[in-house]
């Protein structure tokens, strides 16, 4: 079923995108029960040894749920139109960064880092960025390479602390660290993903570092 995840999700889920109410979700949910979830985390648990071999450290596998929590939110829909996992680095530091795998309608992405720093590891992030800028811009320039991209820093300006002109300024500027690309539609998804889990560990092993600081 994994090498057709792709495509079985993103046709589940662009029905879902037109419909999305509960009596259409209750209609076709054992699409989901039976077909996408089992899927799902057969592909998550089958992944997870590969991965924690890979950052030599436990992870914790996790298929998000498919309900969205609607209670602070203008958008009412009840579900989510993607399909998402992760699996985050367990007992590494004060924050554990996570590598992901997600589907949507249009997308179909791997990924890692942290989405939001806690403070005491936002403090660190900011000090390491500062004095090792140039190891940790090439550790991004690696990665970009590899075809990822860092999500747009959460500030407009560098922290009053910093030069506007530092070299590292748009690192400096983010709040948390989240790199992700599109793989498209690979024949083997799984070696697709760990392919991708493994450009983008320097950035894992980044964040590790600076949560064990």
């Amino acid at each position: 079923m994994s090498k057709n995840l792709i495509q079985v999700s993103q046709a589940f889920y662009k029905d879902l995108a037109a419909n999305n109410a509960k009596v259409w979700w209750d209609a076709h949910r054992g699409a989901y029960d039976d077909v996408l979830k089992p899927a799902a985390l057969a592909l998550m648990d089958d992944l997870a040894p590969a991965i924690s071999d890979l950052v030599d450290a436990p992870v914790k596998p996790k298929l998000f749920r498919p309900h969205r929590d609607v209670r602070f939110s203008k958008d009412k829909t009840p579900y989510k139109t993607h399909l998402h996992m992760m699996w985050t680095l367990d007992g590494v530091g004060r924050q554990n960064p996570v590598f992901f795998f997600g589907v949507g309608v249009d997308y179909v992405t791997v990924g890692s880092g942290m989405m939001g720093f806690d403070k005491p590891v936002l403090e660190d992030w900011r000090k390491f960025v500062d004095l090792d800028a140039k190891r940790i811009i090439g550790i991004v320039d690696g990665i970009e390479a590899d075809g990822f991209k860092l999500r747009e820093p959460a500030l407009k300006r560098v922290p009053a602390a910093y030069p506007a002109d530092h070299p590292a300024a748009h690192l400096l500027r983010m709040k948390g660290c989240i790199a992700s690309k599109d793989i498209g539609q690979p024949a083997d998804l799984g070696r697709a993903i760990l392919k991708a889990c493994e450009q983008v560990a320097p950035l894992t092993a980044l964040l590790v570092q600076i949560s064990e600081a």
